[in-house]
């Protein structure tokens, strides 16, 4: 079996000349990826065609130009490295056949074959960056690859690597003693098994689901005699909230978000006041997140740090905003219509997020860095409105620059506890419950949720977040104009 016989460099493109041909939305791409590594390179764009996009990133860059019109061969002179980012398989051969005349390097988008050297995944930690490479096989792999070294190395990292620089021009003595001297120092780096803690953490994990979930039920039990009666007399709506349980369950598995909007939209629409709406959808919430969240660190998709600081700031929002709304139940009449029109803004964020799904935005966003506030803000609005935990949280985590597989994961956990200590505060403050749509949302969730964990992938995201923006905002206007023709 051959070996990748690829020998890795990293060039200075600030001090040679590179040319990019095509400017469609590979080639915004490829002019991105370029940039983000080396802002101050000196590249030619050439294009019939030129997305605004380009243009617009473009004009950030003093040393890019943008040529709109066909790629001439003379276009080649002067040029120290190549990038053809086009579809047209005649010019694709004929910018190859003139490098080679010139003894230049040329990359093809999408075509191994033809290329003398390939733009492999990068990992960028401030100075340390790490490029992978797949010698031309799969890309997705390499991308896969960039995502989990992204996430394992902290952005700490070139902190150390700083003061490795300032430890490594105090050192005397030869090489060999430096070299020891540096070994000692990051021996700590590699020293660090997480596979050691895994099995605590796991057992951690699911005596926290079991123990929680008995909690709650016992609380039930001792509280609402009712639900005694319950267990032996199925309403026949609860098979309705089962049906809708799992499919929302589903739809959140595979986007990481919109089960809270459409759950709580769902049950409002079918009678059930705001605080009963959001305290079902919580309790639903603790076993099918417990599953979800299991599932997703089995998968090796959580970020302990970012869980860290999501988590407590998380349950204060959602204690606050449960005990506030369950505090308004006999005011459900008015605060219906106030927590529809919250869910038809979700609707139309839903939507939103899915336009931008569809057109690819490359350029990088800065990481987001207020997250216990971010956490405080989603528990509250969670649960005040039924749900918003993943429509909040989790896209503000990815627009800003965080790995999605990851964020959707962390979410996921995190969400578990933020459920649980808000049903707790829900069954303290209410006096009853509508035990049909809880037990329908419950199970049905929880019969969906490993199920939705190891799907994620394999659903199209856009089409499901316009099924789901398009139902939130039908259901919330029906009961908005519902409260609008009664009050006539």
């Amino acid at each position: 079996m051959e070996d990748n016989q690829l020998f890795p460099v990293f060039i200075k493109l600030e001090t040679i000349h590179t040319l990019l041909v095509g400017a469609g939305p590979v080639g915004l791409e490829k002019l991105n990826a370029i940039l983000q590594n080396s802002p101050d390179a000196n590249v030619t764009v050439i294009g019939l065609e030129v997305l605004p996009e380009l243009n617009k990133l473009a004009n950030q860059y003093e040393r890019v130009t943008v040529l709109k019109r066909e790629f001439n061969v003379s276009d080649l002179d002067g040029v120290d490295l190549v990038v053809a980012a086009t579809n047209n398989d005649d010019l694709n051969q004929q910018i190859r056949l003139e490098a080679d005349r010139r003894n230049l390097l040329v990359n093809f988008a999408d075509k191994p074959d033809l290329c003398n050297f390939y733009l492999g995944s990068i990992v960028k930690k401030g100075d340390l960056k790490i490029a992978i490479s797949t010698n031309g096989k799969s890309p997705t792999i390499a991308k896969r690859i960039k995502e989990v070294l992204n996430d394992s190395l902290p952005d700490e990292i070139n902190d150390t690597l700083q003061n490795m620089q300032a430890l490594r021009n105090t050192l005397n003595g030869d090489f060999a003693s430096k070299v020891k001297k540096l070994n000692a120092v990051t021996a700590s780096l590699v020293e660090t098994n997480g596979e050691k803690s895994r099995p605590k953490l796991k057992w951690l994990i699911w005596l926290a689901i079991v123990f929680s979930f008995a909690i709650v039920v016992t609380a039930f039990w001792h509280k609402e005699p009712q639900f005694q009666t319950y267990l032996t007399e199925l309403h026949p709506t609860f098979y309705w909230f089962l049906i809708g349980g799992f499919i929302f369950a589903m739809i959140d598995g595979a986007i990481g978000m919109s089960y809270g909007v459409t759950s709580t939209s769902f049950s409002i629409a079918m009678g059930v006041p705001p605080a009963s709406a959001s305290m079902g959808v919580h309790l639903s919430e603790i076993l099918s997140n417990g599953i979800a969240g299991w599932m997703h660190y089995r998968f090796g998709n959580v970020n302990w740090k970012l869980f860290k600081l999501l988590l407590i700031p998380g349950i204060i929002g959602a204690v606050t905003g449960a005990y506030l709304l369950s505090s308004l139940e006999h005011y459900s009449h008015y605060t219906k219509p106030v927590v529809s029109l919250y869910t038809l803004i979700l609707g139309l964020v839903i939507l939103s997020k899915a336009y931008k799904v569809s057109r690819k935005n490359t350029i990088k966003q800065s990481k987001i860095k207020k997250i216990s506030i971010l956490g405080l803000f989603g528990g509250f609005i969670d649960a005040v409105g039924g749900g918003g935990w993943g429509s909040i949280v989790l896209s503000s985590l990815i627009a800003g620059g965080r790995n999605a597989r990851t964020s959707l994961g962390t979410v996921k956990i995190t969400r578990f506890f933020i459920a649980l200590m808000s049903s707790l505060t829900f069954i303290t403050m209410l006096n009853g419950a509508h035990w049909e749509a809880v037990a329908g949302l419950v199970i049905g969730s929880a019969l969906a949720s490993p199920i939705a964990a190891k799907v994620s992938n394999r659903i199209s995201v856009k089409t499901i977040m316009v099924s789901v923006g398009i139902l939130v905002v039908l259901v919330s206007l029906r009961s908005i104009i519902k409260f609008i023709l009664e009050l006539v």
